[in-house]
């Protein structure tokens, strides 16, 4: 497969001092889910509810996977584990804030537990691709995980664990999944939010490996 070659700025994190410098005011969002699960977008969200923050490419096609998890009370695509606050979309792809495409999961672990969203992860993206997730390049699309506690991260590792061992039984490279705890996230503009339902032939680039977390 044929690869547009990218500036090499854009394979690697920018150094806090490099990154662009960003702005105070949040990027103007809707406030509800309005176009697939009607609940709020922003929290405080319910007692009860959990949080984690998957990066797995583009992240048109990666909302729309969690919103179709029975158990997921909201989703909201947007930027994390970079340096400038509140990137636009348009600097995010400049590969100069270190941002990446993420989606936040709510969740209501009674109804939902961590593994199978776990497993949603691990199965619908290549984890193997680095700065990359097929033709999208760049360090916005690195797969990542962002857990908002010790706990998350020990399902977290554990599956890494495992599915690494499903890949390279399956003759396939290594992960270059980062999992680490969930740093401020940016909501990403309003265009973006639900995309896929507002715009259902738009462009989704997400491929798994064929594998299959066990368990």
């Amino acid at each position: 497969m044929f690869f547009q070659r990218i500036p090499e700025h854009k394979l690697r994190l920018p150094t806090a001092e490099e990154a662009l410098p960003g702005r105070d005011t949040p990027l103007a969002t809707s406030q509800t889910h309005h176009s697939v699960l009607k609940t709020p977008l922003h929290g405080p969200f319910p007692e009860g509810t959990q949080q984690i923050i998957f990066g797995m490419g583009c992240f048109w096609g990666a909302e729309r996977r969690f919103w179709q998890v029975p158990g997921v009370y909201t989703t909201a695509v947007g930027y994390c584990a970079g340096s400038t606050p509140n990137p636009t979309y348009e600097e995010v792809c400049t590969g100069m804030t270190g941002h990446n495409e993420v989606v936040l999961v709510v969740f209501d672990p009674d109804e939902v537990p961590l593994q199978q969203l776990l497993k949603v992860f691990w199965e619908s993206h290549d984890p193997t691709q680095g700065m990359r997730q097929g033709n999208d390049q760049g360090t916005q699309y690195r797969s990542g995980i962002y857990v908002t506690d010790l706990s998350q991260r020990a399902f977290a590792e554990t599956s890494r664990a495992t599915f690494a061992d499903a890949l390279q039984q399956a003759g396939k490279a290594d992960i270059t999944t980062e999992i680490l705890p969930a740093p401020t996230f940016y909501y990403a503009e309003d265009y973006h939010q639900q995309y896929l339902a507002k715009n259902p032939n738009g462009y989704c680039g997400l491929g798994g490996t064929g594998v299959c977390l066990p368990g």
